[in-house]
Parts: structure tokens; C-alpha cells; sequence
């Protein structure tokens, strides 16, 4: 057989050997879903990561296939044919509208009605070709959006407190920069600078929480002039006795935790 060492692999007309062009495929497929995924996020949508962890033959997925579940039900790669794609679409919108916590869902003829324990959705599936697959769902919800306006030590400290309990925050010292749509709170913190157009952005667009910075007294007088003002939580926070700035952002961050 020495006479075979060294001699080169035989590759079919065209190019690659077909193990090449196939791990060539793979890596566009995941190149394609990390692109994707990179969307996704800067377009804060939700989606559910479907990750093949095991995959008992016979199926027609193995394990490291994974696929992206948009909330319309979209199905973008592969984790199985018809039967398991369903099962996918429908515990993935599950996660998205209702707990978001992860679950490893396992696919099996062997399963008789649906069966939920911590962590795990064990559903039966007749039309399975025998096999049984084990798939991890993430769900992967964008984190909370606030908005905050001000060039003050509370305003910085806001968004320094915001950012280190994982929401995403914009600051901003422009009484005209627009509020994004799905913002979940607003805190103006500009003692007395242009506050009124965030505020009336801010209410316009219905966010949950709109908070102002201001003694009562100021918080009237700035209040009567928007409408809607009503909804406007002045002075913002719980009274927990904050005196700094930090502790001042604590405590709105409270009052929005307590809302929500």
C-alpha cells in the first residue's frame, strides 16, 4: 500500500472535492445566519435561536443545524422537515409571547401528550421518520430601550446605572431628538432646559414611563403646559431618600421596575 502514500486525492470534474464545496456550504450558511442575527439586533427584534443539540436517526437534521424563528413564524435555516419545523415554529412563537426563557425541546414518537418540566417541552410527533430531536431554543428578546435628556449629574447618572443593569440606553442633550417608538421609559433630567417638546414627544408616542426631574411646585408649572401632562411621574422615583445622583437614578429605576 506504500505506493498510495503521498499520491493526491482524486477530485471530481469541476473543481473541490465534494467534502470541500460541502464544508464550503456550511460556512456561508453560517455566515449568513451571524449576518442575519447582527440585523436583528440593530433593528431590536425579537427572534428565538433554534440549535440542533442531538439528533438520533433516523432525521433528516443533525446536530449543529440551527435555524432562525421570526415572530411572524418565519422559519429562516434548517432543523428538520415539516413535522419538526412545525413543533419549532410553534414552541419558539410560545417563548416569544409568553415566558422568553429558554427551552430544549425534545421531538419524539416516542412522547404521548406534550410534557413540560423545568427547562424541557417533550412533544410527540407522529409523522417523525423514527427519529428524535433534541433542539435548543433561546429566545432572544431586545433589552429594555430608555430614553434619557439632560446634561446633568442625574442624567449621567441614569444612563451609567441603566447601562450596568443591561437596558439600552440613549442619552441625549437635544430637546428635538425623537423618541423611538418601543422606548420604555423617558427620564428628562435638564432642570429647566427644553423640556417640554421631549416631554410631548414622549407622551405622543405612548410611552409607558415619562419621567420628570422637578420639585412638585416646578413640576406643576411645567406640566400645565403639555398636554397629557397628567401621566408625567414628578418627581420622578420612589421616595427612598436619595440624595445623590446615583441614588436619584436608583430610585426612578425602581418606580419603572415597579411599573412594569
Amino acid at each position: 500500500m506504500s505506493e498510495f502514500i503521498g499520491m493526491p486525492v482524486p477530485r471530481p470534474r469541476g473543481g473541490a472535492p465534494v467534502a470541500d464545496r460541502a464544508a464550503d456550504r456550511a460556512a456561508d450558511r453560517v455566515a449568513d445566519l451571524e449576518a442575519r442575527v447582527a440585523t436583528l439586533r440593530s433593528r431590536r427584534e425579537p427572534y428565538v435561536l433554534a440549535t440542533v443539540v442531538r439528533a438520533q436517526r433516523p432525521t433528516s437534521a443533525k446536530a449543529g443545524d440551527r435555524a432562525l424563528v421570526l415572530p411572524d413564524g418565519t422559519i429562516e435555516g434548517f432543523v428538520g422537515g415539516v413535522c419538526a419545523a412545525d413543533t419549532v415554529r410553534a414552541q419558539s412563537l410560545r417563548l416569544l409571547r409568553h415566558t422568553g426563557r429558554a427551552t430544549l425541546l425534545r421531538i419524539t414518537p416516542e412522547a404521548g401528550a406534550p410534557r413540560e418540566e423545568d427547562g424541557l417541552v417533550a412533544v410527540g410527533q407522529p409523522c417523525l421518520s423514527g427519529g428524535t430531536l433534541e433542539i435548543f431554543l433561546e429566545a432572544v428578546l431586545p433589552a429594555a430601550l430608555v430614553h434619557v435628556y439632560g446634561d446633568s449629574p442625574i442624567a449621567r447618572a441614569f444612563a451609567s446605572v441603566g447601562r450596568a443593569m443591561g437596558y439600552q440606553v440613549e442619552a441625549s442633550d437635544d430637546p428635538l431628538a425623537a423618541v423611538a417608538a418601543d422606548t420604555s421609559a423617558v427620564l428628562v433630567a435638564s432642570h429647566g432646559v427644553g423640556e417640554e417638546p421631549v416631554l410631548r414627544d414622549a407622551l405622543a408616542k405612548g410611552v409607558p414611563y415619562v419621567g420628570l426631574i422637578a420639585s412638585r411646585k416646578r413640576g406643576a408649572a411645567v406640566l400645565a403646559q403639555v398636554d397629557g401632562g397628567e401621566r408625567v411621574h414628578v418627581p420622578a422615583g420612589l421616595d427612598i431618600g436619595a440624595r445623590t445622583p446615583g441614588e436619584v437614578a436608583v430610585s426612578v429605576y425602581a418606580e419603572i421596575i415597579r411599573l412594569r
